[in-house]
This record gives structure tokens, sequence and C-alpha cells, in this order.
């Protein structure tokens, strides 16, 4: 079946939402055990959302600001993408662009013409082959009694199916399976215990969604004339502020620069390319409101006391771009971290040490650092081929390495060398590597893993395969070197791992015995790695 042609929507009332609902129709499983393979895999997704400060109309062209964040987005989502904007003067009116392929294909000139406004969300996508399709493209505009509403989401319900079953309770109908109507359609609805005698009270009905959906998520929600930012109690998935501060801005202190506009984003590496600085993370249970007049906490969700935060551990190891902000550090920082862990736990004699570009250079520079070896590069990455950590098929994977890179034969010849990766999935990629490097001249290709084994999925966002599929369920680490054909394969270890992520904050607790260098309490989760869910396995699909 051809791929879907891109929407180009201007949505107008319920005419437009019809439309719409009608066409998802067409893309429903028609089995149960069809809709199981389309929820058994999550995938991992992007959300930006900017607004405008002081007079409307702006002259800061608002869509092009949401499509470079998307740009800087795009390694978290490859397949589909969109904006909405709102001009911030009509309630039924957004103007929405969305399809499938890549940003930089979706976006030209007549569509960013067509996207003008003052505030606006984006999202960039990456699913499973079962859940592609225009119609799980976002945002997801729905209307409600109180006007439009466009929603965007990172992340993945946990307990999707004991919400679905209580949104259908109220006698609400939901056309696909996307988790992101679900929210936009349990917001739509208010609570019953919340009067809304002056209007709808958004907060409180993303309150009551919050208390109901523990993880995993990220939200952007643009109303008219607003937008809110959330993130889940356990802190799962990433969501930032931003700043746009004036071109001839300089470096220094920010919060004393007037603002243009604020920005959201899954993740801050982003923002200078757009004239915005990091702020503040969105805290876990956080809803913060963003208008023309600037951002504020609006109300903060606990999560159960016995519950610790559970941010991510796979953001740091795999997804997120290097130079993102996380927990007040840079992402490049831990890696390299991981990869000085790394020496200490599983050192070798080695003539040089390199990396598998550009997953691994980082810990491989903390590897080479810590061990006192030489750095080089052995490997010339084409860069016009995509990522290979989910692709279709084995066969397509192993060939996406070949296409992928070459070999510095004068860097290799008669070497022993230490290869760093960031992670080994199904181990289909590392293996044509090494007999790569060996063809190459290679004397000895030790390889190091800078995360622990992979053995566990991910229900929470992220498109880690089954457990029969991982390969660290297969074979140990030296039935993984002689598979692979490496002269030794060692990972990192979980504690490693936690250690190399929560160093800086184990150093400000430290600080100088006044209680001044205490940092904020951190937590990760570590599901893939171990098998311990936050909030526990996820519903069985049972409709």
């Amino acid at each position: 079946m051809s791929t879907p042609p891109e929407q180009q929507q201007h949505v107008r009332g319920e005419a437009a939402q019809q439309v719409e609902a009608a066409s998802a129709l067409t893309a429903l499983p028609t089995s149960i055990a069809e809709s199981k393979e389309l929820t058994g895999l999550t995938h991992e997704c992007g959300v930006f959302g900017a607004i405008a400060c002081g007079d409307w109309p702006t002259q800061m062209d608002i869509a092009h600001v949401i499509c470079l964040g998307l740009v800087a987005l795009q390694h978290r989502g490859q397949e589909s993408a969109g904006i909405a904007t709102s001009e911030g003067k009509s309630s039924t009116n957004f103007n929405v662009h969305k399809g499938m392929g890549m940003i930089s294909t979706l976006f030209n000139d007549d569509s960013m013409k067509k996207l003008r406004g003052n505030l606006g969300i984006g999202h960039t996508r990456y699913s499973t082959a079962g859940g592609s399709g225009v119609v799980n493209c976002q945002p997801f505009v729905v209307h409600t009694a109180h006007g439009a509403m466009a929603l965007a989401h990172n992340g993945e319900l946990v307990n999707n199916e004991s919400l679905r079953r209580e949104v259908l309770a109220r006698g609400v109908g939901l056309s696909t399976h996307s988790d992101s109507e679900l929210i936009a359609q349990s917001l739509c609805c208010a609570p019953e215990d919340v009067s809304e005698l002056d209007g709808p009270n958004w907060p409180a009905r993303i309150r009551h969604f919050m208390m109901l959906a523990p993880l995993s998520y990220s939200l952007v929600i643009m109303l008219k004339d607003k937008i809110y930012a959330v993130r889940d109690t356990y802190g799962n998935r990433p969501l930032c502020i931003g700043k746009i501060v004036p071109i001839n801005a300089g470096h220094g202190n920010s919060s004393e620069t007037p603002a243009d506009g604020w920005v959201v984003s899954s993740e801050s590496c982003g923002f200078l390319s757009i004239g915005a600085r990091y702020v503040r993370e969105v805290e876990p249970g956080e809803i913060v409101e963003l208008t023309r007049s600037g951002y504020r906490t609006v109300d903060i969700v606990e999560r159960p006391d016995f519950k610790r935060m559970a941010f991510c551990i796979f953001e740091y190891v795999y997804f997120a771009r290097g130079d993102s902000i996380f927990e007040g550090q840079m992402v490049y920082s831990v890696r390299m971290q991981c990869g000085r862990q790394l020496w200490r736990e599983a050192p070798v004699e080695a003539d040089i040490v390199s990396s598998v570009p550009e997953s691994g250079t980082a810990a491989s520079h903390g590897y080479a650092r810590e061990s006192g070896l030489e750095f080089a590069e052995v490997l010339c990455r084409n860069r016009y081929v995509g990522r290979t950590f989910i692709q279709p098929s084995t066969r397509l994977r192993q060939l996406g390495v070949a296409k992928k890179f070459g070999a510095l034969s004068e860097n290799v010849d008669g070497k022993r060398l230490v290869l760093i990766d960031d992670s080994i999935v199904r181990g289909n990629t590392i293996g044509p590597i090494i007999k790569l490097l060996r063809d190459a001249g290679a004397r000895e290709v030790h390889i190091r893993i800078a995360s622990p084994p992979l053995q566990y999925p991910c229900y929470m966002g992220i498109n880690i395969p089954t457990r029969e599929e991982l390969i660290a369920n297969k074979l140990n680490a030296d039935q993984l070197a002689r598979h692979v054909g490496a002269d030794s394969l060692a990972y990192l270890s979980v504690a490693g791992l936690v250690q190399a992520v929560q160093l800086k904050q184990q150093s400000a607790d430290v600080g100088d015995g006044d209680g001044k260098g205490k940092g904020k309490a951190m937590g990760h989760c570590t599901a893939c790695l171990t098998g311990e869910y936050p909030g526990g396995l996820p519903d069985e699909l049972s409709w």
C-alpha cells in the first residue's frame, strides 16, 4: 500500500473534525491480534511549543521557530511531523499542517505561510510499522464545547486500557489507537467535582487526567491564547523551558534580558539555533502555563511518597542529543563519564581507543582519557544513511551497516583497538563492523559497551524490541564476543551507569557542610536494564 499523502489542514469547526474522524476509521486494525501488535511496541517522539510575548500580531515568525525546533528534535522521530498554530483571536480556528516524512520535506514556503500565528505547538514522531499512518500524526486537534484544543505527546500511557474504558464510559467515541487522542478526549470532559460556571478550568482537567494516568508522558497543549506544558509525576519523559531573547542579547545572564517569547521542548539542544536560552526543566508533575506575559506554575501533582522519580536513563545512553541538558548536566558530559567508568570496570591492553560514530564518541573519549590510551578514528561514516536502531528486518539492518561505514585502514592496520558503542540491541550491527575492521588490518578488536545489556522491553515511549529479540537474553558477554568475532566484549554495569549519571548530583550533595550544596532528588528508570518498572506492567488490551 502506498504512503498516504501529507495532510494539509485548516481546521474550522466541527465539519473538519468529522472529516478527520471518518478518515481515521479506515486505519483501524481489523482484529484484536492486530491491535495488540500495534500497541505492543512503543515509539519515541519530540514535542515543541512556542509563544510570542508583547503585542499580537507578533513580528516573530512563530511557525518558523517551531519548525527549527522540530529540526533539532528530528533524531527523536523521523516518520511524521506536524505543526499547529493559533493567532490567539479565535477559539475555533487553528492552522494545522502535518503528514508523513521528514520535517525538511513536509514544510515549505507555502505551508509555512498558512501557519502564521502568535503561538503554536509541533511534534515529530517515530513509530512501529503497525502504528504508522497519517491518522496518527500529531498535533492532535479536537473541538470542545469551549473551542479547539491541540495536543502533542511524547511517551506511552502505561494504563492506556483503563483510561480508554473510563473515556468510553462517558459516551465518548474514539477513532484511533493513539494515546494522544485518548489524552485529548480525556481532557475534553470536566471532572465531576470541579465547578466550571465561569468557563473551563483547564489546570483542573489536566490534574484530573494526571491522577488517572501516572505515566509516561510529556505534553504540550495549545488553546486559543495559551500553552500548557505538562510532565508526568515520575518525570519519565523530558521537557524543558527556554526563553527567546532579542537578537542582540549577549551570552550573559539572560534572566535580566526581556523575553521576546517562550518555548518548551523535549530537549534543549535546539534553543541556541532559534535565539533561545535554556531556563529550566518542567518538574515532575508540574503544569506550566505559557502566555504572552510569560510562564508560571499553575499546579504540581505529587506522586505517592513511597515512589521515586523515574527519569528514563536511556535518554542519557542513546536517544538525546549530546548538547541537551537534563537534570542540570549536559548529556555529552554524562556519556563521557560513562566511558571513564567503563575503563575502571573493563580495562584491556590495547594500542588505540575508538568509537562507533557518533553514538559511542563521547564515551570513547572518556575511556581514552581515563586509560591514557590514544584516541583515533577508525570508522568513516556515510552521513546520508539513517539510523539502524529499529528497521523492519535483519537483512535490512545488516545492509544498513554495510552502507553506513568505511574503515580508516591507516589508523587500523596492525593495531589492537578498543571500539566503544553506546548499546547493543539485537546484535546484528556490531559483527559486520568488526569484520570491516579486521579486513582493514586490525590485529585485535575489543568491544566495550557504555551501557548495561538491554534485557527488557520498554512500555513508556522508547522502541525497544521484545525480550526474545534482545541479544543479551540469548548470549552473555563472552558468548556474544565469540558470536560477533570480537576478542573480548564487556558492558558497563547498571551501578556504573547510575553512578555516572548521578555523579554531579552526588558532588552537589557533599556541598560545603552547610547544606547549600544539596541538589534536587534524582531517580532514574532502569526498566529496560533491570525489569523494574516504576508504574508496573501495562494493561492488557481487551477490546
